[in-house]
């Protein structure tokens, strides 16, 4: 059994309060989620990190001490001593780009985002002719116009929540916490300490030093009264759970003291946020992914923005003074009980938000707007839209502005963003016209990854 703890932690823009939210997850050991990036070589990098990086492979990054013939050999009760190599591992998986300079991370990124875009357009052209034009300046090689990365306005310990699990660490220590390294299949799993990591705030590193316990009144009492008190929790809510991660409504949500919610100053608005709703962990950074998604999208008092996976609906709540109608689309039913109480206290009129699957909702709200203007924002998690909803956006005239937020644009968004660019195909029930990509703009909200989010710009 292994205890997976998440510590969430939003500020509001007032001085000397910062609300903070606890949770504690139970569940058996299941294999942590590696970083699916393909990076190209830096002279900056560990020899650890490229040997298999450029492949894609991260699997063989880890530790290479334990070798095949002790596949079937129990794991050692002992494994080494705790030195600096152990956290440069770690931090050389979880932050990959930590060796570099800030200004030499955003070059990496820019120029991945680049060869991301450039396999993109060659698909695209490809089918048919399909091209991408526009009449902007462009960067060497690209059809469409690629903005220059934006930096995040934090850099060092910008994560607003932290998960963490409780193991044996390479000392023998049972109850070290912190991050998995080494290889299930060759059993040399060890939990590695975190507090070094460059994106982990002070205070998070705090809690995972202590000892916790799995009992309630024993958590409750570390947080309100033991060393656990240094972070001012404003709520403390316990889930248990048989995987890693669950919904609210597969393994609800305890409460065990303080606020049923978070509360965010951002783009104007104070935002409540659930457990159970999706926030950006970089703040700061959302707030400058958001206001770009405006910029792009120039919504105007005649336009409808369609917000799918709006999770806590911030998008369309910041631009519904401008548009006039907001309707968000999204499946966590925590997330968009948030959107509505966000809408009603703020004083926002105009918005609608539906909980449900976008692919069952989508198709038949766009029936009644097929003669209106509608501007449509996807921010999808890494598999990507479902096919009927791509079917969906692609079939609705309505909709002459699509505006595609993804972090894993190599991934299952190509497919999505072909079927969206892609000739008519009868075959497949594709028939509106094609969207054509104008921009893309990076907005970097992990510094010290490869990761960042591409927001792209479609016209048709």
């Amino acid at each position: 059994m292994s205890v997976f703890l998440w510590l969430a932690e939003i500020k509001r823009r007032v001085p000397m309060h910062s609300p903070r939210s606890f949770l504690s997850r139970l569940g058996p050991l299941s294999k942590p989620g590696l970083l699916p990036w393909c990076a190209t070589k830096h002279p900056g990098w560990s020899k650890l990190f490229l040997g298999s990086a450029c492949e894609g492979n991260f699997t063989n990054v880890k530790t290479k001490k334990w070798q095949r013939g002790q596949k079937s050999q129990k794991k050692p009760s002992y494994i080494g001593p705790l030195d600096g190599s152990w956290q440069e591992r770690l931090a050389d998986i979880v932050t990959p780009l930590w060796r570099l300079s800030y200004e030499e991370q955003l070059k990496v990124k820019f120029e991945a985002q680049k060869k991301i875009l450039r396999r993109l357009e060659s698909y695209l052209q490809k089918l048919n002719g399909i091209n991408v034009t526009t009449s902007a300046p462009r960067v060497e090689g690209l059809s469409c116009l690629l903005h220059p990365i934006i930096p995040s306005p934090v850099i060092n310990g910008y994560r607003n929540k932290s998960t963490f699990s409780v193991n044996r660490g390479p000392d023998g220590n049972p109850k070290t916490v912190g991050y998995y390294l080494g290889t299930w299949r060759d059993r040399s799993i060890v939990c590695v300490r975190s507090n070094h990591l460059k994106n982990i705030p002070e205070k998070h590193n705090q809690v995972a030093q202590e000892q916790l316990g799995v009992q309630k009144e024993a958590i409750k009492k570390f947080f309100t009264t033991g060393p656990g008190a240094v972070c001012d929790l404003t709520s403390l809510y316990f889930q248990e759970s048989t995987v890693t991660r669950c919904s609210h409504q597969q393994s609800p949500y305890q409460l065990l003291f303080g606020e049923p919610h978070l509360f965010e100053d951002l783009l104007g608005l104070k935002i409540r946020i659930s457990p159970d709703a999706f926030f950006q962990i970089n703040t700061a950074g959302a707030e400058v992914l958001y206001r770009t998604v405006g910029e792009l999208s120039r919504v105007n008092s005649n336009t409808i923005l369609l917000d799918i996976c709006c999770g806590t609906g911030v998008i369309g709540l910041s631009l519904a003074q401008y548009a006039s109608q907001i309707l968000g689309i999204e499946l966590v039913e925590q997330a968009v009980e948030d959107a509505r109480w966000t809408a009603a206290f703020n004083g926002i009129t105009n918005c609608e938000f539906h909980t449900g699957r976008a692919e069952k909702i989508l198709p038949q709200l766009l029936k009644s707007k097929e003669d209106g203007q509608v501007i449509a924002v996807v921010n999808p998690a890494r598999a990507g839209l479902h096919y009927q909803v791509v079917r969906a956006i692609r079939n609705c005239r309505a909709i002459h502005t699509l505006i595609f937020v993804s972090c894993k644009p190599h991934g299952e968004a190509t497919r999505n963003i072909i079927e969206l660019c892609c000739p008519p195909d009868s075959a497949k029930k594709l028939l509106g016209e094609p969207f054509v990509l104008r921009k893309a703009v990076p907005v970097d909200l992990f510094p010290h990854t490869p990761h960042c989010e591409l927001v792209l710009l479609f016209t048709r």
